[in-house]
C-alpha cells in the first residue's frame, strides 16, 4: 500500500495566514499530508513563516484560511482548552532551546507530559526509564540538567517529547545549539524514535545537512509548499 492510499495522520489543506488586515498574507495555499512514519523537513527564507506554520498545526494560532486535520480532528476550530488537551495527548515538541526545567532531575523532566495526562506513577516510571534507554541516557534519570552536555540536554528534550507516544512530533531548529557531529546524532535519533513511536514528524530547519535526515524536503514560500532540491 503506497502513502497516497493510506489514511492521513495529518492533513493540511489550503492553509493561509496573515498578521494584519489589508496586508499580504504570510503564506497561502499550504497543503501537506503526512501518514504514519513520515518525517518531513521544511525549509524556507527567514520570515516566510516556518515557525508560524508549526504554531498553526499545533493549535497555538489560528489560520485565516484552510483546514488542519490531525487524526480527523479539525485543529483550527478547537477552543483553547480542547487545543491544549489535543497537544498534550497527541503532539510532542522539540525546540532549539532545550526548555528543560533546571530544578527537576532528568527523569522528572521527561515525566512531565505523563503527569499532565494523569499516567500512574509506576507506569510513568517504567516509560521514562524505557525512553531514556532508547535515547542513550540509561542511568541519567537522577542527574540534573546542569550536569549534562548540550547534546545530552537535547536527548532529554527528545525523550520528553516522545515519552507519551505522540502521533505528531514538531521540531523547530532542534540542533541549532549543537556542534555538527552531535547535531547529526540527535537528528538521526529523532527520526528513528518518531518512527518507533508510530507517529510522524515535521522538522523546521535552515540546514541542508539537517534536511537530508528527513524522508522528503519541502520549501515554504508565500504561495505554499513545494519540493526542495538539495545541493549535492
Amino acid at each position: 500500500m503506497n502513502a497516497s492510499s493510506r489514511t492521513a495522520l495529518l492533513e493540511v489543506r489550503g492553509l493561509g495566514k496573515r498578521y494584519r488586515a489589508h496586508r499580504p498574507p504570510v503564506f497561502g495555499g499550504v497543503d501537506l499530508r503526512l501518514v504514519t512514519g513520515d518525517h518531513v523537513a521544511i525549509m524556507g527564507e527567514s520570515g516566510v513563516g516556518k515557525s508560524t506554520l508549526l504554531n498553526l498545526v499545533a493549535g497555538l494560532d489560528r489560520p485565516e484560511a484552510g483546514t488542519i486535520l490531525l487524526d480527523g480532528v479539525e485543529v483550527g476550530t478547537l477552543d483553547d482548552d480542547a487545543a491544549t488537551r489535543l497537544r498534550r495527548a497527541k503532539m510532542g515538541f522539540v525546540f532549539q532551546a532545550f526548555h528543560v526545567l533546571p530544578y527537576l532531575t532528568v527523569a522528572e523532566n521527561v515525566a512531565v507530559p505523563l503527569g499532565l495526562l494523569g499516567v500512574a506513577r509506576r507506569e510513568s516510571g517504567a516509560r521514562v526509564a524505557a525512553i531514556l534507554r532508547e535515547v542513550g541516557l540509561a542511568g541519567a534519570g537522577p542527574r540534573y540538567p546542569r550536569e549534562l552536555s548540550g547534546g545530552e540536554l537535547q536527548r532529554v528534550a527528545i525523550a520528553r517529547a516522545l515519552v507519551h507516544r505522540p502521533r505528531l512530533v514538531l521540531a523547530d531548529e532542534p540542533t541549532g545549539n549543537l556542534d555538527p557531529r552531535t547535531a547529526l546524532q540527535v537528528l538521526d535519533l529523532l527520526r528513528g524514535q518518531v518512527r518507533a513511536c508510530g507517529g510522524a514528524g515535521i522538522l523546521i530547519t535552515h540546514s541542508f545537512v539537517a534536511a537530508r535526515t528527513a524522508d522528503r524536503v519541502l520549501r515554504l514560500t508565500a504561495q505554499g509548499l513545494a519540493p526542495e532540491v538539495l545541493p549535492p
